[in-house]
């Protein structure tokens, strides 16, 4: 990269709003905004390590300016705050140390030199003052790793302090189209996420089925032999991801919940394998089916071979009827399950075809259905 590339990079995160509410402490910018800024990516979020406390930093900006703060963890140091309608991860400048594998870290304050050999990939361990003398950072020599388009750890225990960096590597490395050097590929053997909580892994699985790279991503993982996915599972991310961009109907959330129930499995991925073996033989039995579930694990079904639910999400979802319970009990029908009863058999009727859109008529047939059920 010329030194122009780099000279922009610096300008760019300097002039960020940020730079300017931050004038009265020492601010970096740090990790991702950096890397993302070299490679000329539009900056959408902004991370800052503070050297010093954050907490006289956000009384302060309270009453500087309008702040909201999304998240505040005294123990690591860390808030997120919105300034000025602008999103920024805010970090005390720290050190940390594991107890164990997989153990969250022990933090204690620490300068930025000491906090960038904290960070899980050279790449990732840049940083940038956001005010005085401009210069990058780069005590691990990101810079020529993000040339060489390389992933590297900053040292040979990095996945065994936390497994969850090598879910990290591979998102990094399927969106950002880079590979992890010879050292690195041979340490992520040591990624034992078992030694992590379930909770900390599904929480990277989710960050990581949110890109649209995320198969690639899943596929590195199972060929590392960090996630043991199988060709079966890794060919439903595939699929999902494909139905995802051909229709309308699945939000980007969406998306990210059927891959993540595909990775994490479980009894959620046994419900939609199951659903996507159904074959309903009505409209009102595809409703039944579908009706209790979220459209995540519907769009994995389809992936698994459920055709039924493009209909039943387009179409027969939205099927309603013109009346209600209050025609029933104004007809004489007694509150209670019998309105239920009598709705359910109207709309069943309605839904296959056998009731048009006359109140009249689907209001006697659900009398005719509530009538039976007392």
């Amino acid at each position: 990269m010329d030194p122009h590339q780099i000279a922009q990079a610096l300008e760019r995160l300097r002039g960020h709003p940020a730079a300017a509410l931050l004038a009265s402490v020492r601010a970096y910018a740090v990790g991702g905004a950096v890397r993302d800024a070299l490679r000329g990516e539009e900056l959408t979020e902004l991370d800052v390590v503070i050297d010093g406390d954050l907490d006289p930093l956000i009384e302060r900006l309270g009453v500087t300016h309008r702040i909201e703060v999304a998240d505040h963890h005294t123990r690591f140091g860390t808030a997120t705050v919105a300034l000025d309608g602008e999103r920024i991860d805010l970090t005390r400048s720290r050190r940390e140390r594991y107890e164990h594998p997989g153990a969250l870290p022990e933090v204690s304050p620490a300068p930025i030199r000491a906090d960038l050999g904290r960070r899980d990939f050279t790449v990732n361990a840049m940083a940038v003052p956001l005010s005085g003398p401009a210069e990058l950072l780069d005590p691990y020599d990101g810079l020529a790793d993000l040339d060489a388009r390389r992933i590297r750890v900053l040292h040979r225990g990095s996945f065994r302090d936390d497994p969850t960096r090598a879910i990290r590597a591979a998102r990094y490395s399927a969106r950002l189209r880079m590979d992890l050097d010879p050292e690195t590929a041979a340490l992520v053997e040591d990624a034992d996420l078992s030694t992590v909580s379930t909770d900390r892994v599904e929480a990277e699985v989710r960050r990581t089925a949110r890109e649209q790279s995320s198969p690639w991503a899943f596929a590195l993982l199972d060929g590392w032999g960090v996630m043991a996915l199988g060709q079966g599972r890794l060919a439903l991310i595939s699929s999902v991801s494909q139905i995802a961009g051909e229709r309308s109907w699945v939000s980007d959330a969406e998306r990210a919940d059927a891959i993540a129930i595909a990775v994490t499995g479980g009894p959620a991925l046994d419900a939609a394998v199951e659903l996507g073996a159904a074959s309903p033989e009505t409209p009102s039995k595809a409703v039944a089916l579908g009706a209790p579930h979220g459209r995540g694990l519907l769009l994995l079904a389809l992936a698994a071979g459920a055709s039924w639910v493009d209909p039943y999400l387009n179409d027969w979802s939205r099927v309603r009827l013109a009346i209600g319970g209050q025609d029933l009990m104004d007809a004489g029908i007694p509150e209670g399950p019998a309105v239920g009863a009598g709705l359910r058999s109207a709309l069943v009727a309605r839904l296959d075809g056998e009731l048009g859109d006359d109140p009249e008529e689907q209001l006697e047939v659900a009398l005719e259905a509530a009538r039976g059920a007392i």
